[in-house]
């Protein structure tokens, strides 16, 4: 019988339960991003706090009548969630995935439908190309399916070709589908009776309101929350330029470990991922080289008790998983050393923001305003490394953010994933 795999992220909450009204109101205020929420938080100290300073912060940066999300807009998205069968998830509630919770831009709030219970259990994302190819679509569905008899649960992204597969394969036992759009839309409408049977068993996981449509914008936003909520992310044919890509982008940056399945030289679908194993990515054949590889980087191997997160989930009529069973790693350190040339694209494609924490009051030279000129003229229409900013301004994290804030609130700045920054030209 298969030992189950559980997850232990060695994580203990960082508040007691929150208060998940204060949580949706801020992020669904006006000009609040999950970079500017977490900013806020950690200024003020708690969602009220950061509601309650939310209209001196955006009169500061010259915007008039600013009125966070009303407490009635935020209970009216509440009621739907719950006719939709949802429930709400806040960044400070201790059941929040752990792994998740770490991630810079970590969504304020989730909403969850189906067995939350999943979320205990070692994860492991499985995505690949919409378009792939039968091979490829056979190559899911087999490391789908010895993951989760092995008791690890599947992540993927709801969309057509190996996503579909994966989620499939995985039903027996449960996975996660991240959606791009609100719980109650699926897309594509296709996958809404696989959607249906997830729930039965595993879970469905967003980070938009009920009701919201899935557009191209939304998409990018989601694939950081499957990197996030994963272990290590195996990708499964992807071409150069693919969303399956930016998952892997994302994977990297959150210090994930990124695995990926060779394909012919010839097919444009296993361009991404022979370039992937080029650069470092852990080339893998089966589930069990995805367990071997957890492994490696992980701790003593043992017998799993999941006493951080509850009871271990066990995977019901599971074969014999690959012993010893790989022991979870505390996030952040499970990447795999990429060869110096690779780390120096990656680093120069993704940026690496820097950590959360309070802000500090500091002086600073020429005032705010002098300091808001400053940034501006060091940005531009095309995105740049917070880090880079910094480094140039020759000025302390702590001293930028309020500035970088009251740009952002202002709609001069917007903050993009991978601690980006960019002039919105407005």
């Amino acid at each position: 019988m298969a030992r189950p795999l559980s997850f232990d992220p060695h994580h203990t909450p960082l508040t007691p339960k929150g208060n998940g009204l204060a949580a949706l109101r801020l992020i669904r205020s006006r000009k609040v991003g999950p970079a500017t929420f977490h900013r806020l938080l950690a200024e003020h100290g708690s969602a009220e706090a950061a509601l309650a300073a939310l209209p001196r912060i955006a009169q500061a940066a010259g915007i008039a009548d600013y009125t966070p999300c009303p407490a009635a807009a935020a209970e009216a998205e509440i009621a739907a969630g719950h006719r939709a069968g949802a429930r709400l998830l806040a960044w400070d509630d201790p059941d929040y995935p752990a792994l998740l919770r770490e991630v810079a831009e970590a969504p304020p709030v989730l909403w969850l439908r189906g067995d939350a219970s999943v979320l205990t259990r070692m994860p492991v994302a499985v995505i690949g190309a919409r378009n792939a190819s039968s091979l490829g679509l056979r190559m899911a569905r087999g490391l789908a399916s010895g993951l989760s008899q092995s008791g690890a649960v599947v992540v993927a992204g709801l969309a057509r070709g190996i996503d579909t597969v994966a989620h499939e394969a995985a039903l027996a036992t449960g996975t996660i589908a991240v959606m791009a759009g609100g719980i109650d839309r699926i897309y594509p409408a296709e996958n809404a009776a696989l959607a249906e049977a997830i729930c039965e068993t595993g879970l469905l996981v967003t980070e938009q309101p009920p009701g919201t449509e899935p557009v191209a914008r939304h998409f990018p936003a989601r694939n950081r929350i499957i990197s996030g909520l994963a272990r290590a992310v195996v990708v499964v044919e992807a071409a150069h330029r693919s969303g399956s890509l930016i998952t892997a982008r994302c994977a990297l940056d959150q210090g994930r470990e990124v695995m990926a399945v060779p394909g012919h030289p010839m097919d444009a679908r296993a361009g991404g991922c022979n370039t992937l194993i080029r650069d470092g990515a852990v080339l893998v054949r089966n589930s069990a080289d995805v367990l071997a590889a957890l492994q490696s980087n992980g701790q003593a191997a043992g017998e799993a008790t999941g006493e951080a997160t509850g009871a271990t989930a066990s995977a019901p009529g599971a074969a014999a998983a690959p012993s010893p069973v790989p022991a979870p790693v505390p996030a952040r350190t499970g990447a795999r050393t990429l060869q110096p040339a690779a780390v120096a694209r990656r680093l120069a494609e993704l940026g690496h923001g820097l950590r959360r924490k309070p802000a500090e009051t500091l002086p600073c030279q020429g005032g705010p305003v002098n300091l808001e000129a400053r940034i501006l003229a060091r940005l531009g229409p095309s995105p740049t490394d917070e880090n880079l900013l910094i480094r140039d301004l020759g000025l302390p994290a702590a001293v930028l953010a309020p500035a970088l804030l009251t740009l952002e609130l202002s709609g001069r700045v917007q903050r993009l994933a991978g601690g980006k920054l960019a002039l919105t030209g407005a």
